[in-house]
């Protein structure tokens, strides 16, 4: 059956306070969802999309100063367009964050970079005004070991959230337990030094064995040659592996370097996915991104059955402003113009690999 619209109003009862969202038409109803019917040019959707942009909200409330943003981490974007692209009933945004309210989730002492808040009313609002009506939301490395947001949005989400969390050293097997009643599906490890050191053999052995039985999936977070430098330890994970934004690879080094050759290779295993998120950071020529949906719309043709794609949202960590979610999603129509692949892209790929139900069961 069809799901209802996820809105801000539906969730509080009235827009969020200095939500980038708010004063915009996002609390109606979403589109209903049916089948992709799009077959003009994906040109001419993102044009008709535009004559429909929402007006631009007022800016976020300011924050203290101990919970200034960083450097890096801006707002999201204030007036996301309405996709023309229609997607599939069950589509899921694969990879997104909330982030506080930090009153409410303070974020961790040992944290790299301070976000604005994003909490799971914006990113309900978003996911209505976008069409998607399903999420993986993955615990970020600014909120450390500490769930409670986390399981908090799943609470909220009601059977259409999913998480991935971050295991720490002194995580029990019990704490990780009650992650998994509560929606978690899969952890992270983090390679990149601006977030922290990579993990060592020893460590990504202990968070197998803790979350062993479970059925998890492990995603992992690289850059540059990374996938090519970590393909041997890839390659010995015990259970399925996502690799986030196209590996963050270098663009500047050919369809023919030794990461892209690598991520070939692994998708060829039949235990690795690669999510087809993160144009806009893989892009070395800015918005539309053409040159990294290209490559994103390779690896759909290339593994149909082992990619999935998220948002990204609220984007930090980045340089600039943060892009428009409802670019990203428009772009989506060169990145899997198949039908089919859109399909398996947006619904089967993630519902098997986060333990979503049919979606005629929601």
């Amino acid at each position: 059956m069809t799901e209802p619209a996820l809105t801000e109003a539906a969730l509080t009862g009235s827009p969020v306070a200095g939500s980038p969202l708010a004063g915009t038409p996002l609390a109606e109803a979403a589109r209903p969802e049916t089948a992709r019917t799009e077959t003009a040019p994906a040109e001419a959707a993102r044009a008709e999309a535009d004559k429909t942009a929402t007006a631009v909200p007022r800016a976020p409330a300011p924050r203290p100063p101990a919970t200034a943003p960083s450097p890096g981490c801006p707002p999201p974007h204030p007036s996301p367009r309405r996709p023309g692209l229609v997607l599939p009933p069950g589509s899921c945004d694969a990879h997104c964050h909330i982030f506080g309210p930090a009153d409410v989730f303070p974020y961790a002492a040992e944290r790299t970079f301070t976000p604005f808040d994003a909490p799971k009313e914006h990113l309900a609002a978003l996911h209505a005004h976008l069409g998607l009506s399903r999420a993986v939301v993955v615990q970020s490395s600014c909120s450390g070991v500490d769930h409670r947001g986390l399981v908090d949005a799943l609470e909220a989400g009601a059977g259409r959230l999913r998480g991935v969390a971050l295991i720490g050293e002194t995580t029990t097997r019990a704490e990780i337990e009650e992650l998994h009643r509560a929606g978690v599906r899969g952890f992270r490890l983090n390679f990149l030094p601006h977030l922290r050191s990579a993990p060592t053999r020893e460590e990504i052995d202990s968070v197998l064995a803790r979350v062993d039985g479970l059925g998890w999936v492990a995603e992992l977070h690289l850059a540059g040659r990374e996938a090519a430098e970590y393909e041997h330890v890839i390659r010995a994970f015990p259970g399925r592996v996502v690799i986030d934004h196209l590996a963050r690879v270098d663009l500047t080094e050919g369809y023919g370097s030794a990461p892209l050759r690598s991520l070939r290779a692994l998708l060829d295993t039949g235990n690795v996915w690669l999510k087809v998120s993160g144009v806009d950071r893989v892009s070395r020529q800015g918005p539309p991104y053409a040159d990294a949906v290209a490559l994103a719309a390779s690896f759909v043709t290339y593994a149909p059955e082992r990619v999935v794609w998220g948002t990204d949202y609220p984007h930090v960590n980045i340089e600039g402003a943060a892009p428009d979610d409802g670019l990203l999603v428009d772009l989506l129509a060169d990145i899997a113009p198949d039908p089919a692949h859109l399909h398996r892209l947006l619904v089967d790929n993630p519902a098997g690999l986060f333990d979503f139900p049919p979606v005629e069961d929601v």
